[in-house]
């Protein structure tokens, strides 16, 4: 399969399948962990996990400053797989609250930190004449990484039943040596780009520019400093910006099927095929989900819309994806709604939650990383990913400060009518706001996003 790739490839491409399963097993826990053996507050725990998830996804920016400006990407990668190392091993060791906060602190500095490193060094070892290969090894990427998100999150749990914590997060810890290994049996092979002094033409400049203007207009202001290239891009940037606040929405919903959908499942009857299922292993169908539906909507669902004259443009999708998003909580409160009033719901009931937020990740999350790519300059799509990193940031942020309101209740009823209600104006002031913002394709260089999805 990765035959006609440069052959350090393969050293990338494993590393990346051992950490995602390390990462995501070790998630998949979490919060029975929390709450069943730490006997954590059920809103304190929520609270927690989307404070850990957000943080994974702050410290990229910390991980590319240091790898762009500092240490380059491999050091920048080998040094922080250490540190995600030492945050398994103290998870498996220290069955406390402290020793939780340390683990995760430093999980989520390893995983946040070599995040954007991984992808831009697999970029890093081909030739230009080698640059139509690049999609392919992401599609390779994107695969692995459902394929260990599925097998991981199938597995923990079931360590953690039969063999408690120490077992259950120490196979993640394992894993992450195992990946930090293959990578540096690579390093005689790997084509190492060094650091880069700043873009004195960046956005960050171009902004600091404009807030320094006394008495001209901005835009001649900022005409004075830089060249009109830079000007351009930073405004597509900021297009593109206003554009992904909404977004932030979305991952508040999505990312708790790791959290209160967990704490739902343990009071449903999860026997489902013949089997009889952990209350957190139900997350591993969203992974084979994602993996079933990227086809069919980009061979089938789009193509038919089109047709029909519906979702033909990338923010139109989006918010139609936002629109499967408020459904899939409506769905959760409804099961919700027969679980307080005591009956004993199927697990069929969530997985057709599961279902819908899926769809919803296809619509929102592969379609707006095309979006971006196809809008953005060449010179800033790395900049671009970094504030989609931060979407997911902002959502945890939001799921963790709600989590801690009393009067919502987490994980009741009307918590999860709360958060559908939330999308259905996240998302009708995004179709409205689309309406209006009109976008110029400045590049034609894409790749798939389908693929790229497999970065997050």
């Amino acid at each position: 399969m990765l035959s006609k790739y440069p052959k350090q490839i393969k050293f990338i491409v494993g590393n990346e399948a051992a950490e995602r399963f390390s990462f995501y097993g070790m998630k998949s826990i979490l919060i029975v962990f929390m709450t069943s053996y730490l006997l954590i507050q059920k809103n304190v725990a929520v609270s927690y996990y989307h404070a850990f998830t957000a943080a994974t996804y702050l410290l990229p920016l910390v991980g590319a400053y240091v790898s762009d400006r500092l240490w380059g990407k491999y050091k920048t990668i080998l040094y922080l797989s250490i540190v995600y190392c030492l945050g398994h091993l103290v998870l498996a060791l220290y069955e406390t609250q402290t020793g939780l906060l340390i683990g995760l602190s430093l999980i989520a500095l390893g995983a946040g930190g070599i995040k954007p490193c991984v992808s831009a060094h697999v970029g890093d070892q081909f030739a230009e004449s080698q640059r139509p290969l690049l999609a392919g090894v992401y599609n390779i990427f994107y695969w692995m990484i459902n394929f260990g998100s599925f097998f991981s999150t199938l597995l923990i749990p079931f360590l953690l039943d039969k063999y408690g914590s120490q077992v259950a997060f120490g196979l993640p810890g394992v894993l992450m040596l195992v990946a930090t290994i293959i990578f540096k049996m690579g390093k005689p092979y790997y084509v190492h780009v060094p650091p880069q002094k700043a873009n004195k033409h960046g956005l960050l400049p171009i902004m600091i520019s404009a807030l320094k203007n006394k008495s001209k207009t901005i835009k001649a202001k900022i005409l004075e400093d830089h060249p009109l290239e830079a000007l351009l891009n930073a405004q597509a940037i900021l297009k593109i910006l206003l554009v992904y606040v909404w977004i932030s929405v979305f991952w508040a919903l999505y990312d708790q099927s790791g959290s209160t959908w967990v704490l739902q499942a343990q009071k449903m009857d999860l026997l489902f095929l013949g089997i009889q299922w952990s209350e957190s292993q139900i997350q591993a169908f969203n992974p084979i989900l994602v993996m079933v539906l990227i086809p069919i909507f980009s061979r089938g669902v789009y193509p038919l819309l089109g047709r029909m004259g519906l979702a033909q443009k990338p923010l139109s999708k989006m918010s139609l994806g936002m629109f499967f998003a408020t459904l899939s909580y409506l769905m959760v409160a409804a099961t919700q709604f027969q679980i307080e009033a005591g009956k004993m719901v199927g697990i069929e009931w969530q997985l057709g939650s599961y279902f819908l937020i899926t769809i919803a990740e296809v619509m929102i999350s592969v379609t707006g990383l095309e979006f971006a790519y196809t809008y953005a300059p060449v010179s800033a799509k790395s900049t671009i990913m970094s504030f989609w990193l931060l979407t997911v940031f902002f959502g945890n942020i939001l799921a963790s400060y709600f989590a801690q309101i009393d009067s919502l209740l987490v994980g009741s009823t009307q918590y999860f009518i709360f958060y559908a209600i939330f999308m259905a104006l996240t998302g009708l002031v995004f179709y409205v706001q689309s309406r209006f913002l009109h976008f110029s394709e400045v590049n034609n260089n894409k790749l798939d996003m389908a693929s790229e999805l497999g970065e997050i």
